[in-house]
Parts: C-alpha cells; sequence; structure tokens
C-alpha cells in the first residue's frame, strides 16, 4: 500500500499544479471582474497580454503611451487574460503604502525571485517577517549614522578622484561614467555598509563590479520565466532546481547563476569575516576598514544584544549583505551616472553647481550637515531622482478582495463615473512610481523638463495637498510606508558627496555618441539600442 501511494505522488503532484495553473491563469476568462469597467490599452496577446509592452527593455514609449491615454488609473494585462491594474493616483498610492499597506504584498514572483538571488533579506519577506526585519536595521539607516559614515565616504570618493584624474592628465578623455559610479558605489557599499574593502579604485576593475553591473540587464531577458518561479518552488526543492538551471543552455540563465553565486560567496565571506573581528572584541574590530562604524557592524552588535525573539538568524543576516550590495550598488550609481550626463547636456547648470560646491569646499571635504545646506545641490539630486527615478514601478498583489479609493473620479469602459475600484483578491498592480513623479496635474505642464530651479521656488499648492505617501520632497521614487526604501538617506549622502568632489575636479561633457536608458527593474544605459553592455561613455577634462 505504502509502495502504491509513494507511486502516485509524482502524479498527484502533477495534477495539483495544472489544477493550480487552470485556477490562477483562467478563471478570469469565466469569471466576470469588477476590473473589466475600467479602460486600458488592448491585449498584445492572449498567452502574454501586456508583460512584453511592460517589461522589455524599450518599454518607456508604452508607459507613457499609457499615462497620456488612459490617466492614473488603467487595466493592463497579464497572463493568459488576467487583469493588472495600472496606477499613479495619489489617494489610490496613500492606501497602497500606507492606509491598507497589509492588503498589498510585494508579487509572488518578485519575492520569490529576490529569495532565490539574494536569500530571505528584507526584499524577500512580507508581513511580520518583513517588519522584525526592517525594525532591526531602522537604526543603522538613521542620519545620525549617516553623519559618521561622511568620513568613509570622501575616503573613497577621493580614491576614485585620484584615479580618473592620472586618466586625463594629458588632457580630456573618454571615460565611461557607468563604470566609475559602479564601482565607486560597490566600494561606498563596502566600507560604509559592510567595512570591507571590494575595489581599489585602481584603473583595473575588479570582478565583483562587472559581474554585477549584468545582473539587471540579464534578469530582465527572464521576467515571463520568473513568473512561473513560485510555483515551480513549492513543488521542488533548491537543490533540484539549481540542477536544472545548470543543465539550460541559455548563456543569460548561466550568467545570472554566475553572478549569485558570486555574490552569496562575497556575502558568506564577509560575514563570517565581520563575526569572527566582533567576537575577538573592540580593539579588533577597530582594525577593521572603517573601524566598526559601517552598517553591518552595527547591525551584528544590535543582534547579538537582541532578544531571542527578536533576534535575526545568521541566513537572514547574509541576506541583508546581498540585498545591500545589489541594491545600494545599483540604484545609486545609475542615479549618479544620469546626473552625470545631465550635467554634461546643461553646461550651465553644471558650472552653477560647480561654484557652490568649491565655495563651500573651502579647501576642505564638505561637512555631513553642510551638505544638506546647499540649495542648488539639493535641487540638482532632487529634480534627477524626481524625473528619472532608478526605480520606474513596482508591483503588488491584493491579499484580500479590498475597495480603492481614489482621489479623481474616472469614467469607465460604459460611461459609468467611479470614485473607487473594487479590487479582487491576487489582482496585480502596477504602481507607476515615475509616472506620478512626472504627473502634470500635480507638477506642472514642465513635469517632463529637467528643471532643477523649480526645487528653488515653493512647489505647486496642488502636490502640497495631494498627500503624495513618498518618503522623500513628494516624490515616489523610493517608495513609502513600511516597504519604503530603508536606504534613501545613505544614498543622499552618496550622490552629494560624489557631486562635490567630482565637480570641483573635472568637467563633464557629451562623446556625440547616442545614449539610450533602458527600461528594467533598475533603468540602465547603453550606448544605441541594441547592446547589452551598460555603459554610459562621457568626455571628462581638468577644471
Amino acid at each position: 500500500m505504502l509502495l502504491f501511494q509513494l507511486a502516485l505522488l509524482p502524479l498527484s503532484v502533477s495534477l495539483y499544479g495544472v489544477v493550480w495553473l487552470l485556477w490562477r491563469y483562467l478563471r478570469p476568462l469565466f469569471v466576470k471582474s469588477p476590473l473589466d469597467n475600467v479602460r486600458g490599452p488592448r491585449s498584445q496577446s492572449f498567452i502574454q497580454g501586456n508583460l512584453n509592452q511592460i517589461f522589455e527593455r524599450h518599454a518607456s514609449d508604452f508607459h507613457r503611451y499609457v499615462e497620456r491615454e488612459f490617466g492614473p488609473v488603467s487595466i493592463l494585462h497579464g497572463l493568459l487574460g488576467n487583469k493588472w491594474l495600472h496606477i499613479y493616483d495619489p489617494r489610490a498610492m496613500h492606501s497602497i503604502a500606507v492606509k491598507d499597506r497589509d492588503a498589498y504584498e510585494e508579487v509572488p514572483f518578485f519575492r520569490e525571485g529576490n529569495q532565490v538571488m539574494f536569500g530571505p533579506g528584507l526584499i524577500a519577506t512580507v508581513g511580520d517577517h518583513h517588519r522584525k526585519q526592517r525594525k532591526m536595521l531602522n537604526p543603522v539607516f538613521s542620519a545620525s549614522h549617516m553623519r559618521n559614515l561622511t568620513p568613509i565616504f570622501y575616503e573613497v570618493t577621493n580614491k576614485m578622484k585620484n584615479t580618473i584624474a592620472n586618466s586625463v592628465r594629458d588632457g580630456p578623455a573618454e571615460l565611461d561614467a557607468l563604470t566609475w559610479m559602479s564601482r565607486t558605489a560597490l566600494e561606498l557599499v563596502g566600507q560604509g555598509g559592510m567595512g570591507y574593502s571590494f575595489d581599489s579604485l585602481t584603473e583595473t576593475p575588479e570582478k565583483h563590479g562587472e559581474l554585477m553591473r549584468d545582473l539587471v540587464p540579464y534578469t530582465t531577458k527572464l521576467v515571463v520565466p520568473l513568473m512561473f518561479l513560485p510555483f515551480i518552488s513549492s513543488i521542488t526543492t533548491p537543490s533540484f532546481r539549481r540542477r536544472v538551471v545548470e543543465m539550460l543552455p541559455f548563456k543569460s540563465a548561466q550568467h545570472v547563476r554566475e553572478i549569485i553565486d558570486d555574490l552569496h560567496a562575497t556575502s558568506r565571506s564577509v560575514y563570517n569575516a565581520k563575526r569572527s573581528a566582533l567576537t575577538g572584541g573592540d580593539e579588533k574590530t577597530k582594525h577593521d576598514v572603517s573601524e566598526g562604524k559601517d552598517i553591518m557592524s552595527v547591525l551584528l552588535k544590535a543582534n547579538i544584544a537582541a532578544s531571542e525573539e527578536e533576534r535575526l538568524p545568521e541566513d537572514e543576516l547574509i541576506a541583508q549583505m546581498s540585498t545591500l550590495i545589489y541594491a545600494g550598488m545599483d540604484t545609486t550609481s545609475n542615479a549618479m551616472t544620469r546626473l552625470l550626463q545631465k550635467l554634461a547636456e546643461h553646461p550651465e547648470v553644471q558650472e552653477k553647481l560647480r561654484q557652490e560646491v568649491v565655495s563651500a569646499r573651502d579647501g576642505h571635504d564638505i561637512g555631513y550637515d553642510e551638505l544638506q545646506q546647499l540649495p542648488y545641490l539639493d535641487a540638482v539630486c532632487r529634480e534627477t531622482l524626481r524625473l528619472y527615478p532608478p526605480v520606474p514601478f513596482v508591483c503588488r498583489e491584493t491579499q484580500r478582495d479590498i475597495i480603492l479609493p481614489l482621489s479623481q473620479a474616472i469614467r469607465g469602459v460604459d460611461g459609468q463615473v467611479m470614485t473607487q475600484i473594487h479590487v479582487p483578491k491576487g489582482t496585480t498592480i502596477v504602481v507607476d512610481l515615475q509616472a506620478s513623479n512626472r504627473n502634470p496635474a500635480l507638477w506642472g505642464q514642465d513635469a517632463y523638463e529637467w528643471k532643477p530651479e523649480r526645487w528653488l521656488a515653493p512647489l505647486p499648492e496642488g502636490l502640497e495637498n495631494a498627500n503624495i505617501p513618498g518618503v522623500y520632497s513628494h516624490l515616489m521614487t523610493f517608495f513609502g510606508g513600511q516597504r519604503s526604501c530603508l536606504g534613501f538617506k545613505f544614498s543622499q549622502l552618496e550622490m552629494k558627496v560624489l557631486l562635490s568632489v567630482l565637480l570641483s575636479n573635472f568637467k563633464f561633457s557629451l562623446t556625440g555618441k547616442p545614449l539610450v536608458w533602458n527600461n528594467s527593474a533598475i533603468t540602465y544605459p547603453t550606448v544605441g539600442s541594441v547592446s547589452l553592455k551598460s555603459e554610459l561613455p562621457l568626455l571628462v577634462e581638468r577644471v
């Protein structure tokens, strides 16, 4: 009897999988949805809906079309006719991020993908598990702790400055801004975040940075297969999935596996070194790269002192390291690269900003508090993060049927005026952060223009009253609520330190090469629209 039951097990699992897929993806074909009355673009195909248009690297035109034609609330189409909701209505975003946050969680394919790539860290957990991790991490990203990290940031940035200065000592030279911003961001995350040096910032790049820059472009090509990851994970073991991936004949899958292996090995190595240093006492820890002031040293100390129920296990601590490396490197480096491109396109802004930081430096590094008091530096950073958020949108899934309130009424397909939408359980919601930041109804008719001066005057009254739930300057760039970006102060400090040093020493100009920014989980630049190589060449010269 037992042998018979064991023989039936694979069949039962397969049957369960088929039933789950049929229920999950074919149910909308036979059950009427309250979302049927919301307007939106046509589905491109029955199988993939609008997914290619949403996630492919050149999707920015499609997103702009959806904003222009359908406004802050519209319907998109997922796999096999499933209806997704596209949102940048302020009141709806407030409900999603703050008021009814427990009803909206990260979509399963995003969580499971992060779990596979980085482990059970902050961007792979939900509910009480996520809140426990965030409670432990919150203090290490405070403004007071960022103040302590400022000298480390300058030490790293000045190393980068010296190497670039050597490269342009004989005159202007073409340099890849993204490579230098990525290498510096990785080293800042390494020393400021983990007390570990990844890159000596000499002229030869280190392996870790080269690999990490490839993660976003290569995973973008795997978005649709990743949507089946939650189901696959529920019926297979990690070791089985690993063997399957190793046998796949696809370059993208194998390169992503190589990147993840390197990231995990690095994080474990750093964790073991930090743990050993901490157990060796404070004197030994002081010999660490940042004398024990880095984020992970502070976190590990707090974790050791925490009660048993609040303490994070080893695998979660290692996952926080992997998450910090990925999130801290790609987002800020791409934002800084975009900012340098805008300064090259607008030399008058570059010169005005240079005068402000040179005057403030007065022969020395600008302190943390002084950096926060430079109005034009702050305006340039805010405007770049407004118009070009590194993460253009995020996805959420409803955990129960819920009523989503709207700031402005919309007219349905049947002509009905709706002030709220009944959203069924299991609906994927695309929260369009970039569209919110560029909404002409809130920011004015020049919302799509890069104008740092807008931050030096009072902002539009409608924007002030809109109750945007973002944690930073009426912007959704870092999201809002309990799933907002914990490291946004780290990122801001990094950008301001980098600009204060770079503009005091160098001038940046365009090379004439076609620069294209590609849509992804994190936007990235290429030369032309075909290449997968992340890069952004600029002409650099001494001042």
